[in-house]
């Protein structure tokens, strides 16, 4: 298979535009807040002569594309999507580093509203919808009782898609611990800069804008070259060992500067994003991307979810004077073994998809399959 030129690129991305206009509005709009929410926080609820302030980190952690394109060009289509989103987060680093601070979140809500209403306006929906039938007409108390059973049936056409499927019940099993690891490492970072090294949101921006920059050539021009040459799961593979490399570089930080360097390996590790995506798209028909799909974003909620209960603990109990012995980025070492598991189970992913098996053909006239009735017909 041939490297994806300029055009091959544009014919990929080109169905999603508005959907990345409005991603671009939303990343802007939450990133900007991030280093910022760091300086409001401690600054609200620690004292003022410089001591650690571990109880701010318990505060942290609480916080269509399948359907228009086609199989072999996903891993780039996905890649380009994240590699928007990374643009957009270093454009909210960028505000942050030099809007007043006063500004920052309205500016930041604003953004968010116009996100919204951009997608309302000119996104397209790509569900086709079954017409509904006058019976589907039903009281309110009839709807309460049919809904629950409706979405029931749904869960569970949804982990039978997983449960047939050896290659997606690994690949959940590597997307849960991947995404249990990291987002425990995301989530008390930036406290954990500012306790340990005295970091402020100017610093904050400035590592974000190292990974976000970089991000941004990895995932859309480096992601699409090497995904023909070791394929998606060896795109996973390598991104979680640098997601490794980053947690413990974290976790055994001596020095101010040692952070800077960890962020280079977020230009590789954000690539275990789209390669996910792409693996679960490989191996499930055309009819069940967004079940497929769905089902891991809630397994993504679930280690999202999990991820605060052990790592604010540990990274608040290291960095006070309690800890048992001098490390105070404990958390982070415990972090990596988690992301351990998550590539040792990636190591034993299926290297073929589905796809290359079966042509999944995309005709103008839908299939009953592929029709399905709104939830509050």
């Amino acid at each position: 298979m041939g490297v994806l030129g300029g055009q091959g690129m544009s014919v990929a991305v080109r169905p999603l535009l508005h959907l990345l206009v409005g991603l671009v509005l939303y990343e802007v709009a939450e990133m900007m807040a991030v280093p910022a929410l760091v300086d409001k926080v401690t600054a609200a609820l620690c004292p003022a002569d410089g001591r650690s302030c571990p109880e701010a980190i318990y505060l942290t952690g609480l916080q269509s594309s399948a359907d228009v394109v086609e199989p072999s060009k996903r891993a780039t289509a996905f890649g380009f999507i994240t590699g928007i989103a990374s643009a957009s987060h270093a454009l909210g680093d960028i505000f942050t580093r030099f809007l007043p601070k006063r500004w920052i979140f309205q500016v930041s809500v604003i953004l968010l509203i116009c996100s919204v209403l951009y997608m309302k306006i000119f996104l397209v929906e790509t569900l086709q919808r079954a017409p509904s039938s006058p019976s589907q007409h039903s009281s309110l108390s009839a709807l309460v009782v049919r809904v629950p059973q409706q979405r029931w049936e749904s869960i569970k056409e949804n982990i039978n898609i997983f449960k047939n499927s050896e290659s997606l019940r690994r690949i959940a099993c590597v997307d849960f611990f991947y995404k249990l690891g990291m987002s425990g490492v995301i989530d008390v970072r930036l406290y954990y800069l500012k306790s340990v090294f005295g970091f402020d949101k100017n610093q904050f921006s400035e590592i974000l804008m190292v990974v976000d920059i970089g991000s941004i050539f990895s995932q859309i021009l480096v992601l699409p070259l090497i995904s023909h040459v070791i394929g998606e799961k060896g795109i996973l593979c390598v991104s979680i060992l640098a997601s490794i490399s980053y947690a413990f570089l974290y976790g055994v930080a001596w020095a101010w500067w040692v952070p800077y360097f960890s962020s280079l390996f977020g230009i590789i590790f954000v690539m275990a994003r789209p390669a996910i995506h792409a693996i679960i798209s490989r191996e499930v028909l055309s009819t069940d991307q967004g079940k497929a799909q769905g089902f891991i974003a809630t397994v993504q909620s679930v280690a999202i979810m999990l991820a605060p209960l052990f790592m604010n603990p540990l990274t608040s109990y290291f960095i006070s004077e309690k800890a048992p012995f001098n490390c105070k980025g404990f958390s982070f070492l415990v972090a990596s073994v988690v992301l351990a598991i998550s590539l040792f189970f990636a190591w034993r992913l299926n290297s073929k998809g589905r796809d290359e098996f079966t042509e999944v053909a995309v005709s103008d006239e839908p299939s009953d399959e592929a029709l399905q009735a709104p939830l509050l017909a």
